[in-house]
């Protein structure tokens, strides 16, 4: 059917030039003569994309130069864990719970029996999040290590347009679902994490941007590939790390740079929100938001409509219409489109314009 206008919320949409360039690339890369999933991690070829994706990384996003970028496997659920691990050997950690992630975040510092405050929840008596809290709200410990939260929750459509003031208790921003889509603030952030499968490259890889003095306060003895140490010391290299995800990564910033960085991004992303919100509110007895106007998240719209069988018929008309990804995620329902970065304005007309005809057809 050829290629469709993809909403998935993850893996997601890659940019089409950069698929084009890896399947150009795919058999030799870089007049090697063999692609780069056969190119040892140690060799200078590799060595060469991994220091030109973290160079890459650094220059678009704006990273100042008392941060490490590193590379490591598991996804962010993995860094549920490492964050207690590394951090909490010695007093407490405070959470943010805006939704499914933190609350697993909140969940492997438990298993730990590590001390953690959860220092705010927007979680409705049914379940469900619908915004992401108010400055006022935060009841933070003065003494805290760090501060964890979600930037952007996938699930239930929230995001926080801005970062909360933590006093001097650093930042770990779970940024899986909207880094880089937007200029970043590095003011005492002191460490973000996000799988890369949503806005930075494939699924299989995770990125890590840590402050200098984080590092230092990894808790000692810990199991070698579970210290944030190993990774800083050994550029991310101690093991074989996924080399053609970071290859993929690279592809996805030099695009980046390519379009225009972050500033251009963030235009579209701006674009493409309200276009799509605007849809929603034409008409609200029909396409009904599942969030508080204040949260809506650019990353993730999601809406309901009268019933759940309008809703399947939704995404079967949708997917012939080649606008795929749609369906909510099943602990909410509905539907679900994700505005990543590699989503063109384009295909969010397109669905918009399905919406338009869907609803003069089911009103």
């Amino acid at each position: 059917m050829g290629r469709i206008f993809n909403f998935n919320a993850g893996p997601s949409a890659l940019p089409l030039p950069v698929l084009e360039k890896m399947q150009a690339e795919l058999l030799d890369f870089n007049g090697t003569g063999m692609s780069i999933m056969e190119h040892s991690h140690r060799g200078k070829d590799f060595e060469a994309v991994l220091a030109e994706s973290k160079k890459l990384m650094t220059e678009v996003m704006g990273i100042p130069a008392n941060y490490k970028i590193i590379y490591c496997t598991g996804g962010a659920s993995t860094q549920f864990a490492l964050i207690p691990m590394n951090f909490l050997h010695e007093g407490s950690g405070d959470y943010i719970q805006t939704g499914e992630w933190s609350e697993k975040a909140i969940k492997e510092a438990k298993i730990q029996g590590k001390k953690f405050n959860i220092a705010c929840s927007t979680k409705g008596e049914d379940g469900v999040y619908r915004r992401v809290p108010k400055q006022n709200e935060l009841k933070l410990d003065p003494n805290a290590r760090f501060v964890h939260l979600t930037t952007n929750n996938t699930i239930f459509g929230t995001q926080f347009k801005s970062l909360p003031n933590t006093g001097s208790a650093p930042m770990i921003l779970d940024m899986s679902s909207d880094i880089m889509s937007k200029k970043m603030d590095f003011n005492n952030v002191g460490m973000i994490y996000a799988g890369a499968q949503k806005n930075m490259g494939p699924s299989g890889v995770t990125v890590v941007i840590i402050r200098d003095d984080m590092v230092e306060k990894c808790a000692p003895g810990l199991p070698t590939m579970f210290s944030y140490k190993t990774y800083v010391d050994n550029d991310s290299l101690y093991n074989t790390p996924p080399t053609i995800a970071i290859y993929l990564v690279k592809l996805v910033l030099e695009w980046a740079k390519g379009v225009g960085g972050i500033p251009q991004i963030e235009k579209w992303n701006d674009e493409k929100a309200n276009l799509l919100y605007a849809t929603i509110d034409k008409y609200p007895d029909f396409y009904k938001g599942t969030t508080e106007k204040e949260s809506r998240s650019w990353m993730n719209v999601t809406w309901r409509l009268p019933n759940e069988k309008l809703e399947e018929t939704f995404v079967v008309e949708a997917k012939k219409a080649k606008l795929g990804g749609l369906k909510g995620h099943r602990k909410v329902g509905g539907i679900r489109a994700s505005l990543y970065n590699a989503v063109t304005v384009e295909g969010v007309k397109a669905l918009c314009g399905f919406m338009e005809e869907f609803y003069s057809k089911n009103k």
